[in-house]
């Protein structure tokens, strides 16, 4: 079973996200170990209570990026962490760590990636008065939100829509993306080939997954791809 980390500063609804699945026994993964750079995150307590080891101590208690993520890293070996998962992290990594778990690092994005990137995605979007908008899961590299996409969910946005009534409906699919992308990643199913991800079939058949089944819904349903499993 996948030993993963996840990393937060805030509160961490992404991490819950993941968590209910693989206690549904959805994703074959073990949260090891919850890392956080804010220590009054609202996702600490409740890792404390769901029984995860946290780590959690303020970067500006560190000379440096670098020797934070030094110290993340070595509490992440000493629990045995395989991956990475960020959900709400929000710091850029250094070289250093991302190329420790090269590879093994997954982020989400509150807009459909290469547009929008940085913290304030959501909100660019729809103040630049797009039509669709959304979130990707991608693989981290070294530059912002610049890393190979494994899958992502587009919603509509409407005329009368605010900051908040568009981000509830973006959470909500990342709600859904997000745990269905760290259980591909944990079955082996994600092979990166340059800027594309291919997606293996399920049961360890060969070949890649199709695409059979998409739905190409309703206004107010979202367009995913590749495809939501069954119990995401």
């Amino acid at each position: 079973m996948l030993r993963i980390a996840v990393l937060v500063s805030g509160r961490g609804t992404n991490f819950k996200a993941i968590l209910d699945h693989i206690r549904a026994g959805r994703i074959r993964a073990e949260v090891a170990l919850l890392l956080s750079n804010a220590p009054d995150a609202p996702a600490i307590a409740f890792a404390r209570e769901a029984g995860i080891p946290v780590w959690a101590k303020s970067h500006k208690e560190f000379p440096s990026r670098a020797a934070f993520d030094d110290a993340m890293l070595a509490a992440m070996r000493e629990a045995n962490v395989e991956a990475v998962v960020l959900a709400g992290y929000m710091r850029l990594l250094s070289p250093a760590f991302i190329q420790a778990y090269e590879g093994k690092i997954l982020n989400i994005h509150p807009s459909l990636l290469p547009s929008f990137t940085g913290v304030s995605g959501g909100p660019d979007a729809l103040a630049y008065g797009v039509k669709l908008t959304g979130c990707t899961v991608h693989f981290v590299v070294n530059d912002l939100d610049a890393g190979p996409v494994v899958i992502q969910a587009a919603i509509p946005v409407f005329e009368d829509d605010t900051e908040e009534t568009l981000m509830v409906r973006v959470h909500a699919m990342e709600h859904r993306i997000y745990p269905q992308a760290v259980a591909w990643f944990a079955e082996n199913r994600l092979v990166p080939e340059g800027r594309v991800v291919r997606l293996l079939a399920k049961n360890g058949a060969g070949g890649m997954a199709g695409t059979a089944g998409i739905a190409r819904a309703a206004t107010q349903a979202a367009l995913v791809h590749p495809p939501l499993e069954e119990g995401f």
